[in-house]
């Protein structure tokens, strides 16, 4: 019994503190191919928690990197992995990959 109540508190906590599950949460898509970020412009939803798809079709690494949202994710050649953010604010946030810091260039459009 003291493990169902236990059970039932963490998910009321869970509820209370707004904690979305992710797979509930909208998902966008980035594809890093040939040193290069596509789309360049990627259109977020402003306000909303999100996750950011990234698959790397190379050749090569690549980073996805903003330092102005503290985030950033180094993928191999073939890797596909996700970052969570949390609501942004109206704007523009720049990205940018290290390994083509020329071509590799970005950034999220929170509307």
């Amino acid at each position: 019994m003291k493990t169902l109540l236990q059970l039932c508190a963490a998910l009321l906590l869970g509820v209370l503190s707004g904690a979305v599950p992710a797979a509930d949460l909208p998902t966008l898509r980035l594809t890093i191919r040939d040193g290069r970020f596509h789309p360049e412009t990627l259109e977020v939803p402003a306000n909303t928690k999100f996750r950011l798809l990234i698959k790397n079709e190379g050749p090569g690494p690549e980073e996805f990197e903003s330092q102005i949202l503290n985030k950033e994710k180094v993928l191999a050649e073939g890797v596909e992995s996700f970052l969570i953010f949390q609501p942004l604010k109206p704007g523009s946030y720049p990205f940018f990959g290290e390994f083509h810091p020329k071509t590799a260039q970005g950034q999220l459009l929170a509307r």
